[in-house]
C-alpha cells in the first residue's frame, strides 16, 4: 500500500520526515464552572520573524503567567503528582524510544470523524520490554481504530480553554495512545491546532501522561511536538511528563501571528500563522471548537481505559470543564460518543464527562 508523507522536520529545516501512514482512511458521517472568558485583546498583524513573537499579556483565562512548579528532568508522573509538582522534562532514556513523528492521530469534525487509517508500525510493548531502534519499526502491518468521546460546537473565536482532568489510564499492548485534548479548528475541519496530555508509548517511550500540540494544515497531519511548534517557556514544553489525578487548564489564542498554546500557569509555545499562510491558507480565527477523548487501538474493541477509566456515571471520572471561548459566542457544546465502548455525559452547556474502562 502506498504510504504518505507525514510532517516536516521542525523550524528551520527543509528536509521532510517519511511517516508512517498510508493514505487510505475511512471516514464516518455522522472542575466547577468558572467565570466567563475576558474579552480577549484584538489579534495584531504577523511579525516578520517567528522569534520576534511575544504572547498576549495574560493568558486566556485572564491570570498573568507564571512559572509552572517543575520537577526534575526524567521525574514520574507519580513523583510529580507527590511532591504537588505539575511537570518535568520527558526523560528519553527509559525502555522505549520516543519518536513523536510517528504516532499516528486521530481528528474529529462537525458532521464526521477519522475511523481508521493504515499503518507499518506496530505499538511498542510496555515497559520493560527492551528497544534501541531509534526508527519506528517497519515489521507489521495494522489498521489504527480511532474512538471518540467529544464536545463540539461551531464558534467562530479566537480562542478557547478548559479544565481538563489529567489521568494515567492504563493503556493496552495492542493500543497506540490514549488522551484528552482541545481541538480549535476552520469552519471545514481542515485546519486544527490541538493540545493535551496523552498516554503513548509510540511519542513518549513510557506509559505516563505528557503534554502534546499537534496541528494539521489541509486536512493533512503533521508530527507530535515539533513540525514547526516553537517553544517559548524556558521552564515546561510539548512532551513534558504530567502529574496525574489533577484537574489543569488549557488553551489554545491566536495573538500576534500565531496560535498560542497555554498549559497551567505558562504560555508554553505557538504555531505560526505562517505554517497555514504558506499553504495558501488564512487561519486566524476558528470556525469549530471541540473537546474530547481519544482512543487509537489496532482492535476496534480497545482494552484500553479513556480519561480516568471510569463511567461518565460516576462522579469520579474525568471531565472537560468551563469549556470558554474568547470573542466568541455562548458555549453550548453538543456531545456524543462515537462508539459503544467508551461514554459522554453531559452536566452543563460547557461541561462534561467522559471515557470508560474499555471493552475487556
Amino acid at each position: 500500500m502506498l504510504k504518505s508523507r507525514r510532517g516536516l522536520l521542525a523550524a528551520g529545516l527543509a528536509v521532510a520526515v517519511v511517516g508512517a501512514f498510508g493514505v487510505a482512511s475511512t471516514l464516518n458521517a455522522g472542575a466547577d464552572e468558572v467565570p466567563d472568558a475576558p474579552e480577549a485583546k484584538p489579534a495584531v498583524a504577523a511579525a516578520a520573524d517567528p522569534d520576534d513573537l511575544v504572547p498576549p499579556v495574560v493568558l486566556p483565562w485572564g491570570e498573568r503567567p507564571k512559572k509552572i512548579k517543575r520537577g526534575r528532568g526524567g521525574d514520574t508522573s507519580r513523583s510529580l503528582r507527590i511532591e504537588g509538582l505539575s511537570a518535568a522534562p520527558a526523560d528519553a532514556s527509559g525502555s522505549t524510544t520516543p519518536r513523536g513523528r510517528y504516532g499516528p492521530k486521530g481528528r474529529s469534525n462537525r458532521t464526521s470523524f477519522l475511523k481508521t487509517e493504515h499503518t507499518d508500525i506496530v505499538p511498542p510493548a510496555p515497559a520493560p520490554a527492551p528497544s534501541s531502534s531509534t526508527q519506528p519499526p517497519d515489521n507489521g502491518d495494522e489498521d489504527v481504530n480511532y474512538l471518540y468521546s467529544v464536545g463540539s460546537q461551531a464558534a467562530e473565536t479566537d480562542g478557547v480553554y478548559a479544565n481538563l482532568t489529567v489521568a494515567k489510564p492504563t493503556l493496552a499492548k495492542a493500543d497506540y495512545h490514549t488522551l484528552t485534548e482541545i481541538a480549535l479548528q476552520s469552519a471545514d475541519g481542515q485546519q486544527i491546532v490541538e493540545v493535551g496530555w496523552n498516554v503513548d508509548r509510540v511519542v513518549n517511550g513510557d506509559d505516563d501522561p505528557h503534554l502534546f500540540v499537534f496541528h494539521w494544515v489541509n486536512r493533512k497531519a503533521t508530527c507530535y511536538n515539533a513540525c514547526g511548534f516553537q517553544p517559548y517557556s524556558k521552564n515546561v514544553t510539548a512532551g513534558a511528563t504530567l502529574a496525574y489525578d489533577v484537574t489543569k487548564k488549557f488553551g489554545i489564542q491566536y495573538f500576534n501571528g500565531a496560535w498560542w498554546i497555554a498549559y497551567d500557569t505558562e504560555w508554553i509555545g505557538y504555531f505560526p500563522e505562517a505554517l497555514w499562510n504558506d499553504e495558501g491558507v488564512k487561519f486566524n480565527r476558528s470556525g469549530l471548537v471541540q473537546v474530547f477523548g481519544e482512543v487509537a487501538s489496532t482492535t476496534a474493541k480497545p482494552c484500553s481505559e479513556m480519561g480516568n477509566g471510569q463511567t461518565p456515571d460516576k462522579t469520579t471520572a474525568a471531565k472537560a470543564a468551563s469549556i470558554s471561548y474568547l470573542n466568541g459566542p455562548p458555549e453550548q457544546m453538543n456531545v456524543r460518543a462515537t462508539s459503544d465502548v467508551y461514554t459522554v455525559n453531559a452536566l452543563s452547556a460547557r461541561t462534561f464527562r467522559f471515557g470508560g474502562p474499555g471493552a475487556c
